[in-house]
């Protein structure tokens, strides 16, 4: 089964971004994400909606980070996507009239419920900075051997 790789993509731009002197393209943020930039256009909509990033037009224009990387966390990103869904896992019939796939059903739902909440919180408790100072502290180990200056590297 295929997964859902918004969010990491996500927030490899978004840190990107925060690198960034100035504003950056949708054009420039398809190329990072290996996509087309009306889907770029579609998810940073979103999270303008959200107050996480701001754009502006004409000449100059592009998106730029609306709030500190310290007050953003992985959850808000996740929520401003449209909180797709978590795992892949999932029931085989919603609604079974057969009482063994109704004990199935009900105890992979407590299971799954008690998993997302889980994670849920551990998702609020990382900041976009504390991403950047992991990606600044890889860095630093690599003596420059890779680099955050341009949205382009991957």
């Amino acid at each position: 089964m295929r997964r859902d790789g918004r969010l990491s993509g996500v927030l490899h731009v978004l840190l990107h971004m925060a690198e960034q002197r100035g504003p950056v393209t949708s054009e420039v943020l398809a190329k990072a994400m290996q996509t087309n930039p009306v889907v770029i256009r579609r998810i940073m909509a979103g999270l303008r909606e959200r107050g996480l990033v701001r754009s502006g037009k004409g000449h100059g224009g592009g998106w730029t980070l609306a709030r500190d990387l310290s007050a953003v966390t992985l959850r808000d990103v996740y929520e401003a996507l449209g909180r797709p869904s978590l795992f892949a896992i999932g029931n085989r019939a919603e609604a079974p009239a057969c009482l063994v796939e109704q004990a199935v059903n009900g105890a992979l739902d407590r299971v799954l419920h008690d998993a997302e909440a889980l994670l849920l919180a551990r998702l609020g408790e990382i900041t976009l900075a504390a991403l950047s100072a992991d990606v600044h502290g890889r860095l630093g180990r690599c003596s420059g051997a890779h680099t955050t200056e341009s949205p382009d590297v991957t």
